[in-house]
């Protein structure tokens, strides 16, 4: 069994070392990398300022309602 193992890696790392050096020598592959590079890099982009425009957009109602409960408690007091 211990054999059937060590073949199997054996094996392993040898079709990984093609795969790995056959796609590092491909244009194709590394056109396709760096365009997926892009992307994700603009989806990141794209994600943070909706966050931070999400956060702006918090703290904007939290604001607002925190000036309404307190006009709501002062109003109510002066009946």
């Amino acid at each position: 069994m211990a054999g059937g193992n060590f073949m199997h890696r054996v094996l392993t790392y040898i079709v990984n070392e093609l795969v790995v050096d056959r796609l590092a020598n491909s244009h194709s592959f590394q056109r396709f990398a760096v365009k997926s590079s892009k992307a994700l890099e603009e989806i990141s982009q794209r994600a943070l300022q909706q966050r931070e425009k999400l956060f702006e957009q918090l703290e904007q109602a939290s604001k607002t309602l925190k000036a309404e409960t307190e006009k709501g408690f002062r109003d109510q007091n002066r009946r």
